[in-house]
């Protein structure tokens, strides 16, 4: 019987700008209060968030001079290679290969634009071979981590001799949007920080104790849901679409999903030790906790990393990811359930077990 493809390694990078949530929300409050006068809804939103602080991919000074799409995505292109290779260097060690090791790169992101994309500047840094096979996937947004995941898992079950590496990059800060005072774009800019994870995944062929494997995944897509969550292409680069019907889609439908989920793999909630779901902001988090009716501390992981770091889109779910992996919280025989959601509106499941 073929094993399941097997998580390896994780690595994760943040830039070293970083900045407490009380020093960027009055720095963002004075930027707006002079363009707009009236900045109550930005008190009112930005006080729920909960987030101790962010790190950002550039010093706060010079986001002043970042007055269009071009400069935003400049900044991005200096920006993401070297987080990509931080978080990929540690990936490989803790996964005990080389960069030459690895067959193929899924890379995905949201916050920026390249052709040739990052992973080629990630090949050229690491020195990977030129036999490299590269999927570069652009647009799923928060989803992408654990979508990604269930990509780079299933390309495997195909080619179970091979090394493969998921690498996320998003520096949501580059697509602040200065003009906007909308409540989207409010709550935006408290929420999103700047990361880069890197997950290495091989194939069955290969055996490591105490690592989980990746048993199923699911994507759901639901029918004209496009203008829930995404961006608008503006003048100034990504402007967030944020509905307010979010929160209400996630209640209505996620206890069902992961229901049926566990359920095609002959499990219920009770069975899952460990869940990893995506920080997608403080009312996201209850509506999980309450739907899923979940154990106290179920998502502990998910509330200090959106406390620690805001949400890091795609990469959020790879930071937790390695956090668990990091800790003395599994035994052989646990199952963990990765949750995220993205544009679309889409959610993502994975199914681990160690």
């Amino acid at each position: 019987m073929q094993l399941a493809p097997l998580i390896s390694g994780v690595g994760t990078a943040l830039p070293e700008n970083y900045v407490s949530q009380e020093e960027l929300t009055s720095a963002l409050r004075e930027l707006w209060r002079k363009r707009f006068g009236d900045v109550s809804r930005f008190d009112r939103l930005q006080g729920a968030l909960g987030i101790k602080g962010r790190y950002l991919a550039l010093p706060m000074a010079d986001y002043y001079g970042i007055d269009s799409f071009a400069k935003g995505n400049d900044a991005w292109l200096r920006v993401a290679p070297e987080m990509a290779e931080s978080a990929a260097r540690k990936a490989l060690a803790r996964a005990k290969l080389d960069a030459r090791d690895i067959d193929h790169v899924f890379f995905v992101t949201v916050t920026g634009i390249a052709t040739p994309t990052i992973d080629v500047a990630l090949s050229n840094r690491l020195g990977m071979r030129r036999d490299l096979k590269r999927t570069p996937i652009f647009g799923l947004g928060c989803g992408a981590g654990a979508a990604g995941i269930a990509r780079t898992a299933d390309y495997l079950r195909g080619f179970p001799r091979d090394n493969a590496m998921l690498l996320s990059v998003e520096l949501c800060s580059l697509t602040l949007q200065r003009d906007d005072l909308s409540a989207a774009n409010i709550i935006a800019s408290g929420l999103f920080g700047d990361g880069a994870a890197a997950v290495i995944i091989s194939g069955s062929d290969r055996d490591r104790h105490a690592m989980p494997r990746v048993i199923a995944s699911r994507s759901i897509l639901y029918p004209d849901t496009e203008r829930i969550i995404g961006w608008d292409v503006v003048d100034g680069g990504f402007k967030i679409v944020l509905a307010a019907g979010l929160t209400d889609l996630v209640r209505k439908n996620i206890a069902r999903e992961v229901d049926e989920f566990l359920a095609a793999n002959d499990l219920t909630r009770r069975k899952v030790n460990h869940w990893i779901a995506h920080t997608g902001g403080p009312k996201v988090l209850r509506i999980l906790e309450t739907e899923l009716d979940l154990p106290d501390e179920a998502l502990a992981r998910s509330w200090r990393s959106l406390k620690a770091t805001g949400n890091l889109s795609s990469a959020s779910v790879l930071f937790m990811l390695e956090d668990l992996m990091n800790s003395d919280d599994t035994q052989p025989g646990d199952y963990g359930v990765m949750i995220a959601m993205g544009p679309g509106f889409s959610v993502e499941l994975v199914l681990f077990r160690w």
